[in-house]
């Protein structure tokens, strides 16, 4: 080998050594700065189309989601208080009037001086839950403000109208609402504070909402601040935002559970009442310390022994418990338009033997609504299904045309048909030999369950409770009714559910 040759051999070998590098691992020649450039260059390139294919397929599910929200939820964005277009219809249409189920104006827009004035003929009767369309909206103005403010005038009508100098005529709005029935209930409370609500289980239809203290809704801008000042509940719905512990009106739902758990010996229960039952370092007693006796679970329920209501509450299954619970929509939302407040038991599995006591008799952390009430007593007489609440039946043009008509709709099964039947003939024997007997011996028969529920440390302040249906054979109302503060449901309550059901029937 010549030694130019060997010297290019030898320069081959010594270059690879040194990209091996130390320990043998090969180095790779660091790359030219073009290289790098071109590199980082294809990097950001990826980048940037991976953002822009991000920031598309966003765009195209936003699209794709507005396409599906905006025909869906046309009147929740119609109806939000920064939407300008209500003004604009308010200029062009004049708001439509509201009519009970039996062709009652409940509201109306009257021209007063040359402007226009919202009108409600019968002044604090309807206030909650027809409401008023001053400083806001509620009650069903609220909810039937799209149908109201909206005209189903043709086009060639709403232009000679705009030519005249006209405005067109809103739609109307027919509610599920009985006159004779709200003035029933109305009445029969009084001065009473409260709440009643009545129903028809076989629908939902809600046949009267009445809550007091009320107001008079076509004086609400003139008395907007005495109105709203602190500690005032005027404007609170009682019946659907109240919450209130139910006493024993509760123990519906313990009868319920304890029949599950018992299906077939709930009928052998016995239980000897001395006027108060102990467990631990807890006493639970009886209305007034009154003694019972030797009672089966029907008188048991009758005599709404709370001694023996709180014996059966110690044998429940807890978690059992907290399922029906769950079932029957305590700590949950209802199915219902109108603004309301959830019910709810403050009971977990692992809560104390006393906070377990006082729940199954209605006492403790639960609240319910008197709505709530009246709609699980609703499930009881429609044979254990829950048909949604509502109070608008149809939407008419100026002409009556039908525009849009509501229909029954049912929510859910609650309870079987048999633990329905069960709970209607122990609700029909508390009329007939228990607390609620003012009201047996009437035209039409009823079943239902009084209360009377403790809300502070003294135990003579107490709510009055009733909630029952008629007749019990076939039932056509359910009335709930609670009175604060004045006593027991059978004195008090069940005297003023009398009164509505009378109205329903014309007595």
């Amino acid at each position: 080998m010549t030694d130019r040759g060997w010297k290019r051999t030898e320069k081959k070998r010594n270059g690879r050594k040194r990209r091996a590098g130390r320990n043998g691992i090969r180095i790779r020649p660091a790359k030219e700065p073009e290289q790098r450039e071109c590199t980082e260059e294809k990097r950001t390139r990826a980048q940037l189309a991976g953002c822009g294919a991000f920031f598309v397929l966003l765009f195209a599910a936003m699209a794709a989601y507005l396409c599906i929200y905006l025909p869906t939820h046309s009147e929740e964005l119609f109806n939000n208080s920064y939407n300008s277009r209500q003004s604009v219809l308010a200029a062009q249409n004049t708001r439509g009037t509201i009519y009970s189920a039996d062709g009652e104006v409940l509201a109306e827009t009257v021209t007063q001086d040359g402007e226009e004035v919202r009108q409600y003929p019968y002044d604090n009767l309807f206030s909650h839950i027809v409401g008023y369309s001053t400083r806001g909206k509620t009650g069903l103005e609220s909810l039937a403000n799209y149908e109201l403010i909206h005209t189903s005038a043709s086009i060639t009508e709403q232009a000679e109208n705009e030519a005249a100098g006209v405005k067109n005529p809103g739609n109307n709005l027919v509610t599920t609402l009985d006159t004779a029935v709200q003035e029933a209930a109305s009445n029969a409370m009084g001065l009473y504070e409260g709440a009643i609500v009545a129903m028809e289980p076989s629908t939902g239809k809600i046949l009267a909402m009445v809550s007091k203290p009320d107001f008079d809704p076509n004086r609400v801008a003139e008395e907007w601040e005495e109105l709203n000042q602190d500690g005032s509940s005027v404007l609170l719905n009682r019946a659907s935002q109240g919450l209130y512990p139910p006493g024993s009106t509760f123990k519906i739902i313990t009868a319920l559970e304890y029949i599950r758990e018992h299906p077939d010996d709930w009928e052998s229960y016995s239980y000897t009442c001395n006027g108060s039952y102990t467990h631990a370092d807890s006493t639970i007693r009886c209305f007034h310390g009154s003694s019972h006796g030797t009672l089966d679970f029907m008188h048991s329920f009758a005599e709404s022994c709370n001694s023996s209501f709180a014996n059966i509450g110690m044998s429940l299954d807890r978690k059992r418990f907290l399922s029906t619970l769950d079932e029957l929509l305590f700590n949950r939302e209802l199915p219902v338009d109108i603004a309301y407040s959830e019910s709810s038991v403050g009971l977990e599995e692992d809560s104390g033997d006393a906070d377990m006591m006082q729940t199954v008799i209605g006492q403790g952390k639960t609240q319910m609504t008197p709505l709530h009430l009246c709609m699980l007593t609703c499930a009881i007489a429609n044979g254990g299904v829950l048909m949604k609440p509502y109070e608008m039946d149809r939407v008419e043009t100026p002409d009556k045309t039908v525009l849009k008509q509501y229909e029954p709709e049912e929510y859910a099964r609650l309870m079987t048909g048999t633990e329905a039947q069960v709970l209607t003939e122990l609700m029909t024997d508390v009329v007939e030999e228990g607390t609620a007997s003012k009201l047996s011996g009437l035209s039409y028969t009823a079943a239902g369950k009084t209360g009377s529920a403790e809300y502070s440390d003294s135990t003579s302040d107490s709510h009055a409770w009733f909630t029952g249906f008629a007749p019990a054979e076939d039932p056509q109302i359910a009335v709930t009714v609670i009175i604060e503060g004045i006593g027991s449901g059978g004195d008090y309550a069940v005297p003023i559910a009398r009164r509505v059901f009378d109205a329903y029937f014309g007595e």
